[in-house]
């Protein structure tokens, strides 16, 4: 049974990777530039919205609109029919509540879904800018740490040309 999970886990993140995101999303093929990395990471870490704050993708709601329709209709679909003779003598006030219901349940799992592509997103580009500004440190390992370090220097306010010198040394020091 946990094989199964994890097959179907392992696929869904493959079909998210593969035809979701390339779908709904539009990457830039630019580096990330060392500040917005640093800022985006912040963020990240922090928890905080990343729709339109994050350089390097544009989202497209009409297409996520459309990826989680079809998505609902799948998983919605097929109890509707198994339950249909039910629900055609469930009395019509019932029906109606139940219609509110589901409209409320489906606007509140499609804000889910959206958040969860963003993040999926933004974790991956702070994962290529990661490789191209930290190429020897662990993005999984030292993004908080990079973060909180970051945070440091603007409290101290250091000079955006000293700030990768600073952030450097401050890595090399806790590494030791």
């Amino acid at each position: 049974m946990l094989r199964l999970f994890s097959w179907a886990k392992t696929y869904s993140n493959r079909i998210v990777d593969e035809k979701i995101i390339p779908y709904v999303f539009t990457l830039s093929d630019a580096p990330m530039l060392f500040r917005d990395l640093l800022r985006s990471n912040k963020m990240y870490q922090d928890g905080l919205k990343l729709e339109g704050n994050i350089p390097g993708f544009r989202f497209s709601v009409g297409k996520s609109y459309i990826v989680f329709i079809i998505l609902w209709h799948m998983t919605m679909l097929p109890p509707a029919a198994l339950f249909h003779a039910e629900l055609v003598k469930v009395n019509c006030h019932l029906l109606i509540i139940m219609a509110v219901l589901f409209t409320g349940m489906f606007f509140a799992m499609y804000a889910i879904f959206k958040e969860y592509l963003i993040d999926t997103v933004a974790h991956k580009i702070l994962k290529r800018g990661w490789e191209n500004h930290f190429p020897h440190f662990n993005y999984e390992i030292h993004a908080s740490e990079v973060a909180n370090i970051y945070s440091e220097a603007l409290d101290k306010e250091i000079p955006n040309k000293e700030l990768q010198l600073y952030i450097l040394e401050k890595l090399v020091e806790g590494k030791k």
